[in-house]
Formats: C-alpha cells, sequence, structure tokens
C-alpha cells in the first residue's frame, strides 16, 4: 500500500463541476449554463490577441504593469495595489494559501461559489458553512458564526447562482465585525453588471482587512482566456505578490485583457443589453408562474414547484439542445439558473420553458 498521502483536507474536496456545454448529437446547441457573455469580447479585444501572438517565443511581463494601469485608469483604482491573476480563482486561491491553514476557519455562505470550500479545504483550514436569508447574504448570521478561528470570508456580490446582493451599509458592518486578523473577500465576478457599483472599492481603500475581485471572463468576454485581478490594502498585495507565480498570465492574455478594459463602449453595450434581456426574461417566465429573485448578474435563478419538477424542466431542456444550470448542487434543488443570452436566446429558452409548463398552449416568445 502506497504511503504517498495527500496534505489533511484535499481528500475532502468534491469536484468542481462546470455547466455543461454539448448534448450528444446534437449541433445546435444553445449553452446558457456557465453566465458567459453572449457578445463575446470585442472586435479590438480579439485585434490585440492576434498581435500578440507574434511574439509567442518571448516570455510574458512579469509585473503585469500595462494591464494594472489600465485597470486603475478605468476604475480608478491604485496599480500598486491591483495583483493580477490566472482568472479572479487563481487570486481567490492565493488568498486562502496566504491568510488560512491547519487549524483556521474560512466562512462562506450556503448557496456560495462551489469553490470557497475547495480553496479552505486545499489549505488544510475547515469550511464553514452559514445560511442565508431568502437566499441572500445574512451579515448577521456570517458575524454569528464567526470564531477566533475565522480567518477569511468569502462572499460573492452579486451572489452566484442567486444573483442577489447585499448594499454597501451591509458590507461595512460585515467588514468591521469580522475578528481581528480576518479578511473579507468580495468576489466581484458579476460586479460590472450593476450600474454604478464600484464592486467594493470605498470598502477596500477605507479599511485594512477588505479584498475585491473582479474577474475578465464574464461582461469583458474572455473567459477561455482566464484572467482576473484582486484589489487590497499594500500590506495584504505584499503578501499575495509572494506567492504569485512570476508568469501566471500569458502574452495574449494580457494584451486582449488590457484592450477589454479599455474598450469602454463595448462593456456599456454589453450591462445594458443584459439588463434589458435579464428584465425581459425573468417578467416572461414569472407570468408563467416562475418566480426568480431580482438579479443583479447576467443570470436569473428560476424556482419550480420541487425538486422534480425543475429536474424534469431541465431534461426538456436538454432534449431541445438547451443547456442551463440545475443548482441543486448549490443547496436550491427547486431551481434552475439561466444564463442570459442576446435576444433570440432568451426567446428560445422561455418558449421552450412555455411549452413545458403548458404543453397544449401556444407560446409568444
Amino acid at each position: 500500500m502506497s504511503k504517498i498521502k495527500a496534505q489533511p483536507g484535499i481528500m475532502d474536496i468534491t469536484l468542481y463541476q462546470g455547466g455543461k456545454s454539448h448534448v450528444d448529437g446534437m449541433d445546435n446547441v444553445l449553452k446558457l449554463s456557465s453566465n458567459e457573455n453572449p457578445f463575446g469580447p470585442s472586435d479590438a479585444t480579439k485585434d490585440a490577441m492576434v498581435r500578440a501572438s507574434h511574439e509567442l517565443h518571448r516570455y510574458p511581463s512579469t509585473d503585469h504593469a500595462t494591464l494594472r494601469e489600465a485597470i486603475g485608469d478605468v476604475w480608478g483604482l491604485d496599480p500598486e495595489r491591483i495583483i493580477c491573476g490566472n482568472g479572479s480563482g487563481e487570486v481567490l486561491m492565493m488568498i486562502a494559501q496566504a491568510f488560512a491553514g491547519k487549524g483556521d476557519e474560512v466562512l462562506f455562505t450556503e448557496h456560495g461559489f462551489a469553490m470557497y470550500p475547495i480553496y479552505a479545504n486545499a489549505n488544510g483550514a475547515k469550511p464553514v458553512v452559514v445560511a442565508e436569508k431568502n437566499r441572500t447574504v445574512d451579515v448577521d448570521a456570517l458575524l454569528a458564526a464567526c470564531t477566533k478561528k475565522t480567518k477569511v470570508c468569502y462572499i460573492a456580490n452579486p451572489a452566484n447562482p442567486t444573483g442577489t446582493m447585499i448594499d454597501d451599509a451591509e458590507l461595512a458592518r460585515l467588514a468591521d465585525g469580522l475578528p481581528k486578523g480576518a479578511v473579507l473577500v468580495l468576489d466581484g465576478a458579476y460586479a460590472e453588471f450593476v450600474e454604478g457599483y464600484d464592486g467594493g472599492k470605498a470598502l477596500v481603500e477605507s479599511r485594512d482587512n477588505v479584498i475585491m475581485t473582479r474577474t475578465f471572463s464574464k461582461i469583458y468576454g474572455l473567459g477561455g482566456l482566464r484572467i482576473g485581478y484582486g484589489y487590497a490594502p499594500q500590506p495584504i498585495i505584499d503578501v499575495l505578490l509572494r506567492i504569485r507565480g512570476p508568469f501566471n498570465l500569458s502574452a495574449p492574455a494580457l494584451a486582449a485583457a488590457e484592450t477589454a478594459m479599455r474598450d469602454t463602449a463595448h462593456t456599456e453595450k454589453c450591462r445594458t443589453e443584459n439588463a434589458k434581456q435579464r428584465d425581459w426574461m425573468a417578467a416572461a417566465l414569472a407570468d408563467m408562474g416562475l418566480p426568480s429573485d431580482l438579479s443583479s448578474a447576467n443570470f436569473i435563478l428560476v424556482r419550480f414547484e420541487s425538486e422534480d419538477a425543475a429536474k424534469a424542466c431541465n431534461d426538456h431542456l436538454t432534449a431541445q439542445g438547451i443547456l442551463v444550470r440545475y443548482v441543486g448542487g448549490y443547496g436550491i434543488p427547486e431551481g434552475l439558473r439561466i444564463t442570459v443570452g442576446d435576444e433570440a436566446s432568451c426567446r428560445r429558452v422561455v418558449h421552450a420553458i412555455g411549452k413545458f409548463m403548458n404543453p397544449d398552449k401556444d407560446v409568444d416568445a
């Protein structure tokens, strides 16, 4: 029997399952399972990546200076306090690696992103799941769950898979109520879809225990390149930089991300169109008796009357080549998370759900 053993916590990890991307035997598959931007990156972003391909024999930048400068210019952030990662997931993992270990606790909410417990277990810390209130982060419950062992508290705002969010006052109350030595991590993967939301910038700049993360995978349409970043007080950045790999982002990814960040017209177009189609889809499904919480992201979480109904609808959609995300694994067995696509995609999925709910009725979508 092998004496090679994994570190404590690693074998407690349940492998992450991404949204399905294909259906056997079907070509015209509509993928609404991974919260991807239906418009993809801008033309300028794609051109920047092509230009970068002529230098593939060169190592990429190790300091990501031009990308950090672009992020700082667009969002009013101090570039020196920005760290870039291979998706925001790498930054989130580095935070756990740097600040949580054996004997420590990592907090997150019951419907939180499935990677949070993986980050905890991978570093030997104990994952602590905290109840939500009506599928929304409950600050009182989080504070009540804190102990002297609490080192990291992850929350997504807006949240995935619910789309709900809490306001700045509640975020500040959470940051101020955490035990000394614990960090609050604001996962802002969907922050850009909220008009006027700074993703936690003001909170980071007014406190020493708050980190915000963002991604290029959602509104910027660069999920395939894996780019993200974090913004934090300088002492935290100094720690994270010591464990970041020197070449964790490729040259084409850096070029694409910088251009995508500065192409604010494309970002605004995506935000506006997402809000329009999201609100239409939520209203259309509500008219069928399928409610969803007010979503601030690029998806809605539709709730059925039962787990069986949600699974049956999911099967019905899959049979028609429409892929959404069944979220039983997130503790919402009666729910389906549906990415907001372009107008044609939204109408197609609403029509298909309408036929499932009432097979004998013509559905106008």
